[in-house]
């Protein structure tokens, strides 16, 4: 969705009385982790919008080589999963401008964020809003999927 179409929505949808819960992450190789973790944000409310970091955001962030899935395919797999409400691609380095100009009722992070490190988290405390850490689950990880790939294949050509 675009930002002006996820507004249109966001007013209806508070209109209804409905709580509305913001994550946003890079959703790169999607894996267990990222399922449970999408899974308990959509426990926190009843509307869960997913903001996706663009490719160019991505490389900004975590260098050339990534992201390794380009961003349209990346938001059309968060898009699928059951908890998933909306997406939307942005492309700034943070949400915060998303986060203000949306103002969810409950922003969420990992746990690996302490709250004082989390994008907009003072701009929905201020509100009144709810900022949520949910731990993450152990052993699961974009990264660590990379290096067992890299770790079996080392970079040949090989037939997966």
């Amino acid at each position: 969705m675009t930002l002006p179409e996820l507004l249109e929505q966001q007013q209806k949808l508070k209109a209804a009385g409905k709580k509305i819960v913001f994550t946003n992450g890079v959703f790169d190789i999607l894996h267990r982790g990222h399922l449970e973790y999408l899974q308990k944000a959509k426990d926190l409310g009843d509307v869960l919008l997913v903001a996706v970091n663009s490719d160019a955001s991505v490389r900004r962030l975590k260098g050339e080589k990534r992201p390794i899935v380009c961003e349209a395919d990346r938001a059309f797999l968060v898009s699928m999963l059951k908890p998933v409400d909306f997406v939307l691609i942005f492309e700034e380095d943070t949400p915060e401008y998303l986060i203000e100009t949306l103002q969810p009722d409950v922003l969420v992070k990992g746990a690996d964020y302490q709250i004082h490190e989390i994008v907009g988290s003072d701009s929905v405390q201020k509100r009144g809003g709810e900022v949520a850490r949910i731990p993450l689950t152990q052993g699961k990880a974009t990264t660590g999927v990379v290096e067992t790939i890299i770790a079996r294949y080392g970079g040949q050509e090989k037939e997966l």
